[in-house]
Order: structure tokens, then sequence, then C-alpha cells
């Protein structure tokens, strides 16, 4: 966005730094022990060492209380922690005639999201959602915008039902195409009470380039990384576009972009997620990011700093106990 530089200035803002996600089939052996007991919680493992999981089951389906209940008691020993969530994605990314998601590739404006959810499908989103807010667990609600989604009439419509239907809940919108940067637009989230989401992507032809953009009380960072080649594939090879690790020269810029973002007027908490998960490169990209922040080396897992201890040893140490 073109307001993307808010000025630096002194920042009470809090600032939390995770993963998005907490279990992938390529986690065990880089993450934690490839041989850990059947009873191992990964929830409770990843939210001793941040501050915040972004929720991703949230976007494929609506989670029931039940799910978030046990989510809240897992990270109790963390008072700290706070959750955010991505949004269904029937709210961004629309449905097909038979009730499946819509997919949509960036060489084509392809078939627009469907407005037409229901007040049935907000309730089934909010009833969960509740269970984290009651218990101030609830940090954001990420709604996950597709690089199709552009600045149209009908796109900026959609936005605004959106900020209706979950006005009172801190919704945040990642917005992926360039076309978004503009005044305008950011004036606009502001005024519906949306947030703004940060994103570091691969920049190809009309992708958003970097940001510090702030409209809402909540600032939000995301980073993707940088696989050029196959950010917008679909197949089954698809989780391969997150298999990027950051370097500390990659991550520098962003780290006054995340200071700028916390010392934006009204500002109070900060989401920074890594969601290049690819084997655990995530995690080891959030730890460099919250000890750049904090100026100081932060524990890590010790088996993520056995597989990355070349980029992390710089900024982590392994364990808990110098903590």
């Amino acid at each position: 966005m073109e307001s993307r530089e808010p000025p630096a200035g002194r920042s009470d803002a809090v600032i939390r730094v995770g993963p998005a996600g907490w279990s992938y089939p390529d986690s065990p052996g880089r993450v934690y022990p490839a041989d850990v007991p059947k009873q191992f919680d990964v929830l409770a493992f990843t939210a001793t060492y941040f501050d915040t999981i972004e929720i991703n089951a949230s976007f494929y389906a609506p989670q029931p209380p039940r799910n978030y209940a046990s989510w809240v008691r897992r990270v109790a020993h963390n008072p700290q922690f706070r959750f955010t969530a991505k949004l269904w994605q029937r709210f961004t990314h629309g449905q097909a005639p038979d009730g499946s998601p819509r997919s949509f590739k960036p060489s084509a404006p392809g078939p627009q999201p469907s407005a037409e959810w229901t007040a049935d499908d907000v309730h089934a989103v909010t009833d969960g959602l509740q269970v984290l807010r009651e218990a101030d667990r609830l940090g954001a609600v990420l709604a996950q915008f597709p690089w199709s989604f552009r600045p149209t009439a009908a796109h900026l419509e959609r936005l605004e039902r959106l900020a209706a239907d979950f006005a009172g809940w801190p919704v945040v919108v990642e917005l992926r195409h360039g076309a978004w940067a503009k005044h305008e637009h950011a004036r606009l989230l502001k005024h519906l009470g949306l947030g703004f989401c940060n994103i570091d992507q691969p920049v190809i032809g009309e992708s958003l380039a970097p940001t510090a953009g702030v409209t809402s009380p909540v600032g939000y960072v995301r980073f993707h990384g940088r696989c050029y080649d196959r950010w917008f594939e679909e197949n089954e090879d698809a989780a391969r576009r997150y298999d990027y690790l950051y370097t500390a020269e990659e991550l520098h810029p962003w780290i006054e972009r995340i200071r700028k973002v916390a010392g934006a007027e009204g500002v109070r908490e900060v989401y920074v997620v890594s969601n290049n998960h690819f084997e655990g490169k995530g995690p080891a990209n959030a730890l460099m990011i919250r000890a750049m922040l904090e100026g100081r080396k932060v524990p890590a897992p010790p088996v993520l700093f056995q597989a990355y201890q070349d980029v992390l040893e710089p900024w982590a140490y392994a364990g808990l106990e110098q903590d």
C-alpha cells in the first residue's frame, strides 16, 4: 500500500512471533524427534517456544468449539500465548456449484468468489472462535484472499459485507495483488475496521511488494518464502512452494518494517507468522525474527536447532535451560 511506511516511534505494542500451523508430515525429525510417542502433544511443545501460532485447520472448515477448547487447554503453560486463526475459505475463495472450494490460478481472472455465504456460515465460524475470545487467547482472524482477488467493485462490496458480518472481531485481510497498493484502499480498510496483513511473497508481475501497512489496532506480518518457480503450483507438490529458508540478510529489512508496524499510532498487538513451513523452515525463521527483535539469543527445539544449526547458531540455542 502506498501508506506502507508509518513513522516509527515509541511502541508499547506486544509483538508475538510464531509459525503457521503446528503439525505437518515433514515435521518429525526436523522440528521434534521422529520417534516421539503417540501421546506427544505437538501443539503444547510448539507453544513452549512461541507466543503465537496461526491455526490452519480453520481455513478448510469451521472448527467446533470443542477443538478450540482443547487447544486452549494445551497452551495453558504459556500465559503470553495467543492464537491467530485463518478464516474459513468460503468467505475468501467462495465455492463451486457442488459446494467444493474454488481454486484460483494467477494467469487468468477465473471465476470470482461467491458472496453468498449465510448467517449460519458466520455462526459456524464464530461459535468456535468465541471459545478463544472468552479465554483471552484470540489475537486475530486472518482472511487470506487469493492473488486473483483484485479491487473490483464486487470485491470491495465483499470486503464491506465481511466487515459487517464479523464486526467486533479482530479481522485482518491478506491481499496479494499489487493493485491494492493505494491510499484509498488503506483508508477503506481502516473505515471498515479491517486490519492489513503485510506479506513477504515472490513478487511476480503484479504481486504486492513488501509493505509495513497498518489499518487497525492489530498489526500482522506473514512470510511465505520466495520460491518463485513453485509459487503458483497447484499439484501434489504444492507444499514445496513453502520450501524456503530466509537468510538473516533477507530478514533484516523486515525487522525494521515490523518495528514500524508496532510503532504506528493505535497499534496494540503485532503478529508475525512464518508460513514457509516445509521441513521446519518456518519455525527456524520465526526464532531468528524473534531473536532479532529482542536482541538476544532465544531457546530453540533441540532437533530444530540441529537441523538448521548453521543459520540458527547466531540467534538461538538448543533447549530451554538458558532462558
